[in-house]
């Protein structure tokens, strides 16, 4: 049974920084594209980031580019999503997504396996 489980949201200031993680298991890690959608409120779901199964291409949503940084660690199963000079326009439910295909996308639909969300909330 494939499980994502997101940890690390919380409720920061506006340009404070937090780190967010996901744990996978259940499936083989290495050869699954991650990424990190969010969901604000009353938004539909945006993607944020998509990186690559050996963690060398990676693809962020213009809004974020420089203040966020996606990572992974195949050896422990780990996908994270540093977050830095968060902005109260970054207040969601994020969630950490597996996708197995050819490339990335920044479309939901396309991946596999989802997470239950962990919330962020930026403060101003």
């Amino acid at each position: 049974q494939v499980r994502l489980a997101e940890s690390g949201g919380g409720l920061v200031q506006d340009g404070a920084s937090l780190r967010l993680s996901c744990a996978a298991s259940g499936l083989t890690f290495r050869e699954y594209h991650m990424a990190w959608f969010r969901q604000g409120p009353g938004k539909d779901y945006d993607f944020v980031a998509t990186l690559s199964p050996s963690g060398g291409l990676t693809n962020y949503r213009n809004s974020v580019k420089g203040r966020f940084t996606i990572s992974r660690d195949n050896a422990k199963n780990m996908v994270y999503l540093q977050m830095n000079r968060l902005k109260p326009e970054d207040t969601a439910t994020y969630y950490c997504a597996a996708r197995r295909g050819l490339a990335p996308t920044g479309a939901r639909a396309d991946y596999d396996y989802w997470g239950q969300g962990t919330q962020v909330t930026v403060s101003s």
